[in-house]
């Protein structure tokens, strides 16, 4: 980072509320409060700072709660570093006490920004292509654990009232698109024997680019292995359509990108192959 800034103010960052503590470059606070998460206040504080000279904005969360104050204080002509969470921590060895602060630890970082800058990272101006990936990435990164959790659920649930159905579907047959509409649609064991064979192949039929006998077949077979209803079947059966995540094919609203795909989780933002 550049040196020769006439303030050093550093954002403890959060949800509702900031601590902000400003030093001059003779390491004299000229400010030391808490304000709240509001652009008013933030652009309030900068500007008021830039009466003192150049101003290097020094925050510890770059991203999501830290997003708007980098934004304001960009806005008001400041300069925005970041301090990582290694660097603050060997900081603070170097000041007494250990009681953790909002108070403290802007001060800390404000010190340590204006006689080390070294250490501070720049937080890249032109970064909104990266974070719109980190958004997408991070939001289709919880609709595959939504997914996977779904998954196993329905797995569970099968495995509970008739292990030879839930064996037809070993590793990831049990994610692709037609079984999961399948479940949705005949529920369990109950509602594939009440359809019957021939009703349940001609609407896989309509379901499927590949031809289902193979996969009906032995959907039948397994039905055929048990002939005991295990207690809880009729609770599991109404839970079971709601259970798998709902396969692309299934929203008739969906690109045709998303409808091509052979597998069904959520629908991702970056489709696997």
């Amino acid at each position: 980072m550049d040196e020769g800034y006439e303030v050093y103010c550093r954002l403890d960052v959060g949800k509702s509320e900031h601590h902000a503590a400003a030093l001059n470059a003779a390491g004299e606070r000229v400010f030391d409060k808490p304000l709240p998460q509001d652009e008013a206040r933030l652009r309030e504080l900068f500007t008021g700072l830039q009466q003192h000279g150049r101003v290097l904005v020094i925050v510890d969360q770059p991203n999501t709660i830290g997003a708007l104050p980098i934004a304001v204080a960009r806005d008001c002509g400041c300069t925005v570093a970041y301090l990582p969470g290694l660097a603050m921590r060997k900081a603070a060895d170097l000041y007494p006490g250990k009681s953790k602060t909002d108070a403290r630890d802007a001060f800390i970082i404000a010190e340590t920004a204006r006689a080390m800058p070294h250490t501070l990272r720049a937080v890249d101006r032109d970064s909104e292509v990266l974070a719109a990936l980190k958004v997408l990435s991070g939001f289709d990164a919880d609709l595959t654990h939504e997914c996977t959790r779904a998954i196993n659920r329905l797995r569970s649930l099968l495995l509970q009232i008739f292990p030879a159905l839930e064996r037809v579907f070993p590793g990831t047959v049990l994610t692709r698109s037609l079984v999961l509409e399948l479940f949705i649609k005949y529920s369990g064991p109950t509602g594939l024997r009440a359809a019957g064979r021939s009703n349940v192949l001609r609407w896989a039929r309509n379901h499927s680019r590949k031809d289902p006998v193979n996969l009906i077949e032995a959907v039948f077979s397994a039905l055929g292995e048990q002939t005991v209803t295990v207690i809880g079947t009729e609770a599991v059966e109404l839970v079971i359509p709601a259970s798998p995540p709902r396969s692309r094919n299934s929203n008739t609203n969906a690109p045709s990108s998303q409808k091509k795909s052979k597998n069904c989780s959520m629908t991702s933002l970056f489709p696997r192959s």
